[in-house]
């Protein structure tokens, strides 16, 4: 009894109580009641190292999405509109491309070269002669 609690004891209590009822009997106890900790050298051999953790690797920063893009549009010389920052609307196909810009081929003017940077966006002419038969709902 601990503290006027019967069955509560802290554990060196309950070591003394335990060796006592052997020594009552006549009795040597079986094993040790003392907890048995590994070292640390043994516990550092088990756990893996925090390096060693493999994990799922960062997209690719570049996915060559625009590059495919391109080199379709170029072979098929598909008819685009590209619209640039200052609002302009310029029409023709994609000749050449590299990082920085594009070359577009027109019929009603001169060639053009365009940085990429000046690109708002572009699409495929046949979307825009879409968009103008379909009625409006």
């Amino acid at each position: 009894m601990v503290n006027g609690t019967p069955g509560w004891y802290t554990a060196n209590q309950f070591e003394e109580v335990y060796m006592k009822e052997f020594e009552n009997r006549g009795e040597e106890p079986l094993t040790s009641r003392r907890l048995i900790r590994p070292s640390i050298s043994e516990v550092a051999d088990r756990t893996p190292l925090r390096g060693a953790v493999h994990r799922k690797q960062a997209p690719p920063e570049q996915t060559n999405a625009e590059n495919y893009y391109f080199i379709k549009q170029m072979q098929a010389k598909t008819a685009m509109v590209v619209m640039l920052d200052d609002g302009t609307e310029l029409h023709g196909w994609v000749e050449w491309y590299d990082r920085d810009c594009i070359k577009l081929n027109r019929t009603d003017g001169p060639n053009l070269m365009i940085y990429k940077h000046s690109i708002r966006y572009m699409y495929k002419e046949e979307e825009l002669r879409q968009r103008r038969r379909r009625p409006r709902e």
